[in-house]
């Protein structure tokens, strides 16, 4: 994480709001396209805080669209439903659907292996949102609320919640979360984008290259539910202190990647971080191209999903298959099931109290 990428300089910035689809029930999504058109542009849908699509130039200044993105409305609420959407009440998983909140036991809805998973099967990536533009001297974006009501998949307490995105014309994407409540509950929002470098649909991610800076991961059981101990990365294909090959750490038979399908489905515990705001923790390279992403965030875990159980039953909006591989998902955030680990950083939010989290993307170009 030493080396000097270059910098990207995109120009004037612009933002438009435009009709994307309609649902089913009549609901109207918006898409928000902003950014530099010589470096980084975004668009963000209302359906699920979405971010459908991020371009990306490659050392040659050629631009490619490196997230994946369901086809239409109809993958996004079925196959994609997660592809690049905001996620909550809570990321990640909670054990048999039972969430203790300061000494009470509430039944949450729940999905297969009777868990809940991202925030239930009406989570936060079915919804529309509200949405507002964001012009600032240096930076464009959009900010887009909710509220979730009192009982909303089984949590407690009514939350108001907002996730910005800005935009600057060197490359960095902002995501910022915040949220308030009026009765004690769990909050673990987190952005669920699937990367791909060499663009959506061009293939795998296994000739990506992955640095995080995490000692320890979380290890798992068949359900993927975490033991609750942390165990150290070294002498393991968990190991990225250094910069590793995604293909070369996902083929070394590992058990714990045995039981996530054959790939990366874990929490990596992230170094604290003395200061304020955003660390560094990951960069994930595409040599050949040259793009590199930098995430730095305030969370303390970062999930890595590899796709490894991706089997093209959705195609991105290239019309592309997406295949075993396709993308990789960064997930800044807490710890998964952490209300059944005391141990673990604490994800309860109290009336009076402000939750707050921020993770930026920032893209770059390697010279060589």
């Amino acid at each position: 994480m030493t080396d000097a990428p270059t910098r990207l300089d995109g120009g004037s910035m612009t933002i438009r709001r435009e009709p994307y689809a309609t649902l089913p029930d009549g609901r109207v999504v918006d898409r928000w396209a902003f950014g530099a058109e010589r470096a980084v542009t975004a668009e963000v849908l209302s359906l699920g805080a979405r971010l459908q699509a991020l371009y990306a130039p490659d050392r040659d200044g050629q631009r490619a669209d490196v997230v994946l993105g369901g086809a239409g409305v109809a993958d996004m609420l079925g196959e994609a439903k997660y592809f690049g959407a905001t996620i909550g009440r809570y990321a990640n998983r909670i054990a048999g659907g039972e969430l203790p909140v300061d000494g009470a036991v509430h039944r949450l809805l729940t999905q297969a292996n009777g868990n809940t998973l991202h925030g239930g099967p009406e989570g936060f990536d079915a919804r529309v949102w509200d949405a507002t533009e964001i012009r600032e001297p240096d930076r464009v974006g959009v900010r887009l609320t909710l509220h979730s009501p009192d009982g909303d998949q089984g949590f407690p307490g009514g939350l108001s919640l907002s996730v910005t995105y800005l935009l600057d014309g060197a490359g960095s994407l902002t995501v910022a979360y915040a949220a308030t409540t009026d009765a004690p509950t769990v909050v673990n929002l987190t952005n669920h984008a699937y990367f791909n470098l060499a663009g959506e649909g061009s293939g795998s991610i296994l000739d990506h290259v992955l640095q995080i800076r995490a000692d320890q991961y979380t290890p798992v059981d068949g359900q993927l539910i975490p033991y609750g101990s942390h165990f150290p990365v070294e002498g393991t294909p968990f190991d990225l202190t250094e910069p590793r090959k995604v293909g070369e750490r996902i083929t070394a038979g590992h058990p714990q990647l045995r039981l996530a399908g054959g790939g990366f489905d874990h929490n990596w515990v992230l170094r604290p971080h003395p200061g304020v705001g955003p660390r560094p923790v990951a960069v994930l390279r595409h040599p050949a191209s040259g793009r590199r992403l930098e995430c730095l965030t305030t969370e303390p875990g970062l999930q890595i999903y590899t796709g490894q159980l991706f089997d093209g039953s959705v195609t991105g909006p290239g019309g592309a298959a997406y295949g075993a591989f396709a993308g990789i998902a960064l997930e800044t955030q807490h710890f998964p099931d952490s209300p059944h680990h005391p141990a673990h950083p604490s994800t309860v939010l109290h009336p009076g109290e402000e939750f707050r989290s921020t993770t930026v993307y920032r893209f770059s170009v390697d010279d060589s």
